[in-house]
């Protein structure tokens, strides 16, 4: 197995910019901010033919309440799955009481732990890093994380004892079912990762904003593969003010591209509101499949639930194949089902047909309602094939397609979802007009009216001069 290397230190010493250099990535969000990373993150990594996995975590403080207890217990989860560990130190500000307290909490495990020096760039290192040594792990490695500078011979120290893998470039890729969480804060994203999860993998405090970056969490379920999202949330524009949260919709977003299927949840007791109708949006864009669950179920009075429920089908009739789910992810009420939704949508998405099928369909559906007249001519259909998966496109070629109005694109989304069984992804309908092959040549009759005219033209010539003469 790959080993696990664990990033960890107090909070702001640049372990995520670290995770981003060893990762060649920007996975992990990065700012001048104490506390920017709350949950662990894994990212896969390759240096020098040795494939490993690399573990960004949050800070570890020396006075740990509220939500830095959480953020402390996802750091020390993280130690106990290392296998080794690099223990990140700031160079600028220097030894501080909570660099102490967590060389107490590493010496007493017994792993291997590599002192890292980070910020080393613009001050006198060895003046800087001589207190280190109080720390009794020796000579402190020296980096600069945000440049890069010392952070290839900071892995070949820390990777000295681990052999090459002679495929590391084709490391395992397998991420199986993508399957993202988004909606607004404090709907409960993080307790449903949790509880499809059957761990606290990430915390879930009652405080909206808890989650900032997207946290990709690969498991695996009755045997099949699956890497789960857990999204920041994402609030209206006008709301959204610190830096760091403008930040996080943008992962979010990014998450949304790069999943299979969207898990937007909402709130019961706060119905659907427009923020959760523009995150839909966005998924929408994005053409992928998508499962509504309503959180909070549990606990609302009948009457409550009726009116959610009339808003849920009021507010929902643009997306008719979304299947809804009521669910209760504190309590688990409801969770399990949601995977047979889950499995149709990425299976709806990623609908494979032959060019032969797809437009006999067509045919049969433009007989039983053919196209309409566009300047006098009717649109003409001639075949379609597929262009593409997660949404499935279908590519229609004919004669004006490109004229054909919204209804009946609408009724052909519906045939082809009908005879498919599509379910829980859009389906999107591309026109292509076929071209006249002669457009633009000219045919022997326009050949012989040319010439017809030019000797026309000479022979009036002719006859002008012989007047004038």
């Amino acid at each position: 197995m790959k080993p696990v290397i664990a990033l960890i230190g107090r909070p702001n010493v640049g372990k995520s910019t670290l995770f981003n250099q060893i990762t060649k990535s920007r996975d992990a969000l990065v700012a001048d901010f104490a506390g920017l990373t709350r949950d662990r993150k894994y990212g896969d990594a390759v240096f020098q033919n040795k494939s490993f996995i690399v573990v960004d975590t949050g800070g570890i403080g020396e006075n740990e309440g509220g939500i830095d207890s959480y953020m402390a217990e996802q750091s020390k989860t993280a130690i106990n799955e290392a296998d080794i560990i690099i223990f990140v130190v700031d160079a600028r500000a220097g030894l501080l009481a909570s660099d102490e307290h967590v060389a107490r909490e590493l010496r007493t495990l017994g792993k291997k732990v590599y002192l890292v020096a980070n910020k080393v760039d613009g001050v006198h290192a060895e003046a800087a890093l001589v207190e280190f040594f109080k720390l009794g792990m020796g000579e402190p490695m020296q980096v600069a994380a945000s440049h890069g500078r010392g952070v290839s011979q900071m892995l070949e120290d820390v990777l000295i004892d681990i052999p090459e893998d002679g495929d590391a470039d084709e490391h395992d890729k397998a991420t199986g079912l993508r399957l993202a969480i988004i909606g607004r804060p404090n709907v409960g994203k993080s307790t449903l990762v949790n509880r499809l999860l059957g761990e606290d993998r990430v915390v879930a405090f009652d405080e909206p904003g808890t989650t900032r970056d997207s946290i990709y969490i690969p498991f695996e379920r009755d045997g099949r593969k699956y890497t789960l999202i857990d999204t920041a949330g994402v609030r209206r524009k006008g709301k959204v003010d610190e830096m760091i949260e403008k930040f996080s919709i943008v992962k979010t977003l990014q998450a949304i591209k790069d999943a299979h299927v969207i898990v937007v949840v909402l709130d019961a007791r706060e119905g659907v509101v427009e923020q959760d109708l523009h995150l839909i949006g966005y998924a929408l864009e994005a053409g992928r499949a998508m499962v509504i669950a309503i959180n909070k179920w549990d606990n609302m009075s009948d009457y409550d639930r009726k009116q959610c429920k009339l808003d849920i089908d009021r507010r929902f009739d643009f997306i008719p194949w979304a299947k809804v789910h009521l669910i209760s992810a504190l309590h688990g009420t409801g969770v399990g089902e949601m995977y047979p939704s889950i499995h149709r949508a990425f299976d709806s998405s990623h609908l494979k047909v032959s060019p032969a099928k797809i437009t006999q369909i067509l045919n049969d559906a433009t007989e039983a309602h053919q196209p309409p007249m566009i300047s006098g001519r009717r649109i003409k259909m001639r075949y379609a094939h597929m262009g593409g998966q997660n949404p499935p496109t279908i590519v229609v070629h004919g004669n004006k397609v490109d004229k054909t109005p919204a209804d009946y694109r609408r009724y052909l989304e519906n045939v082809f979802r009908k005879v498919y069984k599509l379910e829980g992804t859009p389906v999107r309908i591309e026109f292509k007009t076929s071209e006249n092959p002669f457009e633009g040549r000219k045919t022997v009759m326009d050949e012989r009216i040319a010439a017809r005219k030019r000797r026309y033209v000479q022979k009036f010539k002719k006859a002008e001069k012989k007047f004038k003469r």
